[in-house]
């Protein structure tokens, strides 16, 4: 009788156990399948635009019930935020020669522009000219805070010829203090258009032009460490405008390049001879110059000196 009762409760208590189990389960059951899932049409998206970035929100609401329950339960909306990123570069003495040809190259790709030149906005009419902000003025009396607002990088093609002392200033100073505005601003890459040296011997070297060159070379590696662009091309061909006139200078650089091109595995030998790249360091196109910024602009891992042939590579990269 006693083991008999004993048998009972264990039964009972047994029953009572899966019981709770059941419930637990039941309650536990997720949602049934999803009834209705909406995410907002454009007309209910919200946008706004800088002239940095973009920044796009827009919602999504998720309905759901389990054939349980008589009332749909919306879920709140999920803000998802997309920050694009629009590049923005300020070409010092973007009229010239060789910036034209960069605000032109960048102007393509969809980059915003803004040139700072003393004569400012060229005086011929090529559509992409209408794309870009011209300013005209001097470098050392220039308004930064005007040329670098926005701006995510700086290209200098600052140069020129003249006395020693105005080599030493144009090619010098005027870079040395470009790179110093460029950083006390938080502009986070600047770009340098330099000069091959031609394997000259150092007393030619000494000139101003490339002691005034190198000076900023060295101004722009140790203020960007991490993100400064020294390109050092030779000499530079393209259709060259001056003065309402076209120059021509790629019927003499384009055949030159070429026959370089031909014949480098016999010259090779030649190339630690004192000022050989006088006449053997091939020309670059003003067209490769541009594009192998626009590399330095939009690629983060593109920093350092870049020579002839490695600047040509850079271009090849980002055209179409």
């Amino acid at each position: 009788m006693y083991v008999s009762s004993l048998l009972s409760c264990e039964v009972q208590s047994h029953r009572q156990q899966m019981s709770s189990l059941s419930s637990f389960t039941a309650v536990s059951k997720p949602p049934a399948l999803l009834k209705r899932f909406s995410v907002p049409t454009r007309s209910s998206s919200s946008c706004r635009y800088s002239s940095m970035n973009r920044l796009c929100r827009f919602s999504v609401s998720c309905n759901y019930a389990g054939s349980y329950i008589n009332e749909d339960y919306a879920a709140a909306p999920i803000d998802v935020v997309a920050d694009v990123k629009t590049e923005r570069i300020a070409v010092l003495g973007g009229s010239g020669f060789v910036g034209s040809a960069i605000c032109k190259a960048a102007v393509s790709k969809g980059i915003e522009v803004v040139s700072l030149s003393r004569s400012g906005r060229p005086s011929y009419s090529d559509s992409w000219v209408n794309q870009v902000s011209w300013m005209a003025g001097d470098v050392f009396y220039a308004k930064w805070d005007e040329v670098l607002v926005g701006a995510t990088a700086v290209v200098s093609t600052l140069g020129g010829f003249g006395s020693e002392e105005q080599m030493k200033k144009i090619n010098g100073e005027a870079n040395i203090l470009a790179v110093g505005a460029a950083k006390d601003f938080g502009i986070p890459k600047f770009i340098l258009i330099s000069v091959h040296d031609y394997n000259l011997p150092s007393f030619l070297l000494s000139s101003g032009y490339f002691t005034g060159k190198r000076k900023a070379e060295s101004e722009v590696l140790s203020k960007y460490p991490n993100s400064g662009v020294v390109l050092r091309p030779g000499f530079i061909y393209g259709r060259r405008k001056v003065d309402g006139l076209e120059i021509p200078l790629d019927l003499i650089g384009e055949p030159v390049e070429r026959i370089l091109r031909a014949t480098e595995n016999f010259t090779k030998p030649l190339n630690s001879l004192p000022a050989s790249d006088i006449f053997l360091a091939p020309p670059v196109s003003v067209d490769d110059v541009a594009l192998a910024v626009i590399n330095a602009v939009v690629d983060d891992d593109f920093f350092g000196v870049f020579t002839i042939e490695q600047i040509k590579e850079a271009a090849a990269k980002v055209r179409v």
